[in-house]
């Protein structure tokens, strides 16, 4: 079983920012991507970025320029630098990784951390 532990998550006010950072631990064997989504109320969740093994990022639009996701392999985390904030960026984010093992492909996801952006 993997953990995934996130933390950073607050008030900030718009156009401040935020850095959000996720450790996974336990049976870790070969991780294929890490990334971030988030829900706001009442809507589905989103992807906002993510990081492959080999340091390949991708961002949703929203965020794009904005935020800036970078990984520590050597401590297994992932972190989410978030810049500019607007009170769109409100929501529970969560924290996610993939893994192979035995040729099969599992995701885990963290409990998330909330971001509350005010205007």
């Amino acid at each position: 079983q993997v953990q995934l532990v996130e933390s950073g998550g607050g008030l900030e006010q718009a156009g401040g920012s935020l850095r959000l950072s996720c450790a996974a631990s336990g049976s870790i064997f070969s991780i294929v991507a890490m990334g971030w989504s988030r829900q706001a109320p009442g809507k589905q969740r989103e992807l906002v970025a993510t990081v492959t093994n080999t340091g390949i990022t991708n961002y949703a639009g929203s965020v794009k320029g904005r935020f800036t996701i970078s990984r520590d392999n050597s401590k297994n985390t992932v972190y989410l630098q978030m810049n500019s904030l607007k009170p769109e960026d409100t929501a529970v984010y969560y924290c996610n990784l993939a893994q192979i093992y035995l040729g099969v492909r599992t995701s885990y996801w963290g409990q998330g951390t909330q971001v509350t952006v005010s205007s």
